[in-house]
């Protein structure tokens, strides 16, 4: 399954899923093809006017915290590692504004390193699931990846994102519609008409 942030590099993708923190990739892949236009690389964006990165993502939220931290890691990126996203998950979090969901995310789907990424909608899946019980996303990702495979790591972790975008919402999770239903110890917590259940899924144009 294919990231849902638009992206043609490891930078690209770094600077996009920073940007997503709390913010949907469908929003972010509309405003990252000019900043990458503008800005290709880490010397380009190091070398930027703030206020004009600023500009540039400004509907993302957080835009000034965030076009703070795009420059500031392509500053380390290019006095550090050479203009390079470094492949591995200790250097990653040294950035800026990236911690471990964003380096594993990078890590799994820019070099092919799996990694677990525990944003909101895996943890939660993680605990509906009863793969773990705790709110602590080091600890999950850790508890799960002693359930799964490793290299189905990343594979796991964007199959879980876009469960828990489309069916299983935090509020009301479409039970009814569930392809998971059979074998998933939280079934019924949700909306179990199948008609009503429909309703609440969403499509991938929703996040496109």
């Amino acid at each position: 399954m294919h990231c849902e942030l638009d992206f043609k590099t490891p930078f690209q993708l770094l600077v996009a899923t920073v940007l997503s923190a709390q913010c949907t990739d469908k929003r972010v892949n509309k405003v990252t093809p000019a900043l990458f236009r503008r800005f290709k690389d880490p010397k380009k964006m190091a070398g930027a006017n703030i206020v004009e990165i600023e500009d540039l993502i400004h509907s993302v939220g957080f835009f000034h915290t965030k076009a703070r931290n795009i420059k500031s890691l392509s500053e380390k990126l290019m006095i550090n590692f050479e203009s390079e996203v470094p492949a591995n998950l200790d250097d990653l979090v040294t950035l800026p504004g990236v911690g471990r969901k964003t380096a594993n995310v990078v890590l799994g789907h820019a070099f092919g390193i799996p990694g677990i990424t525990v944003d909101t909608h895996f943890g939660r899946l993680s605990r509906r699931f009863a793969w773990s019980d705790s709110e602590d996303p080091v600890k999950v990702e850790h508890e799960v990846g002693l359930l799964i495979p490793e290299k189905e790591w990343t594979n796991l972790s964007q199959r879980m994102i876009w469960h828990g975008r489309r069916i299983c919402h935090s509020r009301k999770p479409a039970c009814g519609a569930c392809p998971l239903a059979s074998m998933c110890p939280s079934y019924g917590i949700g909306e179990v008409d199948k008609i009503k259940a429909l309703a609440l899924v969403k499509s991938d144009e929703d996040f496109r």
